[in-house]
């Protein structure tokens, strides 16, 4: 298991880093959505993450309604195809307001 970190890259652009796990995403890590209302486009960057499962689904969401509320654009890259996979059974996939979100 690998702790999980959120790198402040600068001008927006966030590198997370670790397992988005039920074992590694807790309450400091879930609430501390400070980064998203620093700037106004935010990009996240997932191609570090090493494993997930649904809780690193759920707190993308998270995520996306937190900057939805704070008027920021949020944007995935390098999505690991395991959360990808999970969007898909989970029908958020076809959730024009998640899907807009990755690229």
């Amino acid at each position: 298991m690998s702790r999980l970190n959120i790198i402040d890259k600068g001008e927006g652009y966030f590198l997370v880093d670790g397992d988005l796990t039920f074992a590694t995403i807790d309450k400091r890590a879930a609430k501390s959505l400070k980064f998203l209302s620093t700037y106004k486009e935010i990009t996240i960057d997932l191609g570090q993450v090493r494993n997930t499962d649904s809780a690193g689904l759920a707190l993308m969401i998270e995520w996306i309604k937190s900057s939805r509320a704070k008027r920021s654009q949020i944007r995935f890259i390098h999505v690991p195809k395991q959360l990808q996979s999970l969007a898909r059974l989970s029908g958020f996939d076809k959730d024009p307001h998640f899907a807009a979100h990755l690229e």
